[in-house]
């Protein structure tokens, strides 16, 4: 069956690709990976010799990475046919998993987790880029929600699933019981995986893809030393950061005039684009640096364990999750404006209410304020992804999804470093003036809290200028499913 049979299949029917769930089942699966280390410092601390730093390496250099990689998938998902990026991205995702289970010491982890990012990088663009080509304008809400599922829950699940693993046996059981999985799953979807869209024989520039990695990747970087002390060291590679991104903007435009940048920018003369990619990036640094904040709290001030501590936090991403493709439906019916306006004002409560929090909070409001967290982000993502996507022409289609995917590690590494910062320094003018060091600490987090209030705040002013639908002048299905004016979808082989 052609990949346009299936895009008909969903506006007939109301059934979602099967490209797109395949893509979305490894997806899950590799995100998963992205927090999965988290609960797990203290025992690679004594496993492998190391300190705290270099323990936190292990998830740093995962985003770094990823942050580095993402700015070339727009380029290599033009080269490539859908099954060829998927090969790749899920063959070196398992050799990283592998080489992490079989890791004998510290730096062959290391290695093997920069290795794994590398794959995951390309399955989020992958993903999006493949939704937007085979489905239908009008049911691409309830499909987009799908893609929630891998935002939110995979992430969440990250850290409760390493507390049940680590429970159980060695660090090294994470990765071996990930690896049998990304095995089936490449295997069962590389029988049924389509191709979908035409390739493009694009050059490429190398001295864009050098300085786009040191440039968001620095940036990442510097960001992450925040949480170190306010020195002089991560402003002097923030600094230069943002210098190498002034210059890979520059090259960009001078590579558009021949039609081959890395990223095409020109994503950002579609106003709808252009706001979306805003407020997403506010959303994720509210949403990042809450949940680096409240495991904190629940470990360091209420000494809950790590599996404790994920099974707290599990019921909101499970719930963001399942009400994605609710959310979904209900945008393709109503539109943006009655999911994205009570979703922002829901998360500007829930950080409200988590600026409250003291050292005897009871926990059954620290889960309803997660809940209401997660399920209004959810009624802000789906929305948001879909009219931002859908606002650009399909030969644009990668460039904007690698564009989506590196902005947001890049504002979740901000979001995480400002909330360190502001914690940080709060606890400790308090503890110069005498104040206990739980009191500080707990004083410290209401105020990082309160920084989500405030990006709550701004994401309410935001989303009042996002329109309830595409306009008028958009594409609309043709009887087959297929978008007018988009290219023609190749046939599987």
């Amino acid at each position: 069956m052609s990949t346009r049979t299936q895009a008909h299949a969903v506006t007939e029917k109301g059934r979602t690709p099967a490209v797109v769930l395949w893509l979305v089942a490894a997806a899950f699966v590799v995100i998963l990976n992205e927090t999965i280390m988290m609960n797990a410092i203290p025992q690679l601390m004594v496993g492998l010799d190391i300190d705290e730093a270099a323990a936190q390496w292990l998830s740093t250099a995962f985003l770094l990475t990823m942050a580095s990689v993402i700015p070339v998938t727009g380029w290599f998902l033009q080269r490539v046919s859908t099954r060829t990026a998927f090969t790749v991205a899920m063959s070196v995702f398992i050799a990283g998993t592998l080489l992490a289970a079989l890791a004998p010491a510290y730096s062959v982890l290391l290695v093997a987790r920069i290795v794994q990012a590398s794959g995951t990088a390309v399955m989020m663009p992958l993903l999006m880029t493949t939704l937007m080509k085979v489905v239908a304008e009008r049911d691409r809400g309830r499909v987009m929600g799908n893609v929630t599922l891998v935002m939110s829950v995979a992430p969440a699940l990250g850290p409760a699933v390493a507390g049940l693993l680590l429970q159980l046996g060695s660090w090294r059981l994470m990765f071996l019981t990930v690896l049998p999985i990304a095995v089936v799953i490449t295997v069962l979807a590389l029988r049924r995986l389509p191709n979908v869209g035409e390739t493009r024989q694009v050059g490429i520039d190398w001295f864009s893809v050098v300085v786009a990695a040191l440039g968001f990747g620095g940036l990442v970087f510097g960001l992450s030393r925040f949480g170190h002390g306010l020195g002089a060291e991560p402003w002097l590679i923030v600094g230069g950061s943002a210098l190498a991104i002034l210059v890979f903007v520059v090259r960009q435009l001078q590579l558009q005039r021949s039609g081959e940048p890395l990223l095409d920018l020109r994503t950002f003369r579609h106003t709808v684009f252009s706001r979306g990619v805003l407020l997403l990036s506010v959303s994720f640094m509210g949403m990042l640096g809450a949940m680096m904040l409240l495991p904190l709290y629940l470990q360091s001030v209420r000494g809950l364990t790590a599996l404790e501590t994920g099974l707290l936090v599990m019921p909101g991403g499970i719930a963001m999750g399942l009400l994605g493709p609710r959310v979904g439906r209900a945008f393709d019916r109503f539109g943006s404006r009655l999911l994205i306006i009570p979703g922002a004002v829901g998360v500007a409560l829930a950080m409200g209410s988590l600026t409250q929090i003291g050292s005897h909070t009871p926990y059954w409001l620290i889960l309803g304020a997660h809940l209401v967290l997660m399920v209004s982000l959810a009624a802000v993502f789906t929305p948001t992804f879909t009219l931002a996507l859908g606002d650009v022409p399909g030969h644009l289609y990668s460039h904007a999804s690698s564009l989506l995917g590196t902005l947001q590690q890049v504002a979740g590494a901000l979001g995480t470093a400002i909330v360190i910062t502001i914690m940080t320094a709060r606890a400790d003018q308090l503890i110069d003036r005498g104040t206990l060091t739980l009191e500080a600490t707990v004083e410290g987090m209401r105020w990082g809290f309160g920084f989500g209030a405030i990006i709550a705040v701004v994401l309410i002013g935001l989303v009042l200028l996002m329109p309830n639908r595409l306009h008028d002048g958009d594409p609309e299905p043709l009887e087959d499913g297929r978008p007018e004016g988009r290219e023609e979808l190749a046939p599987v082989s």
